[in-house]
């Protein structure tokens, strides 16, 4: 078992203006049912109200903590702004206390600082960036995931995913310097099942190892192949290699090149 190192945070209550509990409703939908299964249980969590739009232009903020978030894989850190107001933010990678951020079209390029994508440098890595002008900060906000910007061209900025894939984002949209923080979320072992029941996260049975009345996969004197020409969920849906995609989708057009296959 191993855990992320938490030595950088800071020893600090969540900030009560930013916080509210959630109610305990995880895989079901508005009629009590289970919608995802595997999810359920798990330790009380404080949901942290999370500023992914850091609509505060021109106004100079300073970092006052790095936070950890119990719903989130990446840090956050607490931003007091010189009008006194404090919100939360997502943490970069490297940002420390006493730092200074701001958001504007044009500013330095300084970690954790939010500005037009068209104002950034070939080459730079960002995160947390607009898909909608105004809307927020939509994609690049899981732990240690950045975008680098590849080119600037006819009101778009051509952005390099983590998956591989080249998209084209309006070049007026905000983004922000750096990669996500916590970058060893990935590498951590859970262990033990008592810690995954911790998180919330329920028992998987495999499909073979049931009945043919609960699985496509059940059944069978020992063990068994799988019995059907594609690989199918437990409800008989062919998954696995199934392009799932919607063929209309409005975004199709802004893909450059396509993720690469997972070998």
């Amino acid at each position: 078992m191993s855990v992320v190192d938490h030595s950088v945070l800071s020893k600090v209550r969540p900030l009560k203006s930013a916080t509210k509990s959630l109610k305990k409703n995880r895989g079901r939908n508005s009629q009590g049912r289970i919608t995802m299964r595997h999810k359920g249980g798990g330790v009380r969590k404080l949901y942290r109200e999370v500023d992914f739009k850091q609509s505060k232009l021109d106004i100079p903020g300073r970092v006052e903590a790095l936070e950890y978030d119990p719903i989130r894989t990446a840090f956050i850190m607490r931003v007091v702004y010189k009008d006194g107001d404090r919100f939360y933010h997502l943490a970069p990678k490297s940002i420390k206390i006493g730092d200074e951020i701001i958001t504007a079209p044009k500013t330095s390029l300084t970690v954790g600082n939010r500005m037009s994508l068209k104002n950034i440098p070939i080459g730079y890595g960002v995160h947390n960036v607009e898909i909608n002008p105004g809307k927020g900060g939509q994609i690049i906000r899981s732990a240690g995931s950045e975008a680098q910007v590849l080119a600037h061209e006819s009101g778009y900025t051509h952005l390099k995913m983590p998956s591989g894939e080249i998209r084209k984002i309006l070049w007026d949209n905000f983004a922000s310097v750096g990669q996500v923080s916590n970058p060893n979320h990935n590498l951590v072992t859970i262990g033990k099942a008592g810690r995954s029941r911790l998180m919330g996260i329920r028992p998987t049975v495999r499909g073979t190892a049931m009945n043919p009345v609960d699985h496509p996969y059940g059944g069978g004197e020992g063990r068994q192949p799988r019995g059907t020409k594609r690989p199918k969920t437990r409800w008989g849906k062919v998954t696995g290699g199934r392009k799932t995609r919607n063929k209309k989708k409005w975004s199709n057009n802004l893909i450059i090149l396509k993720k690469s296959k997972k070998r």
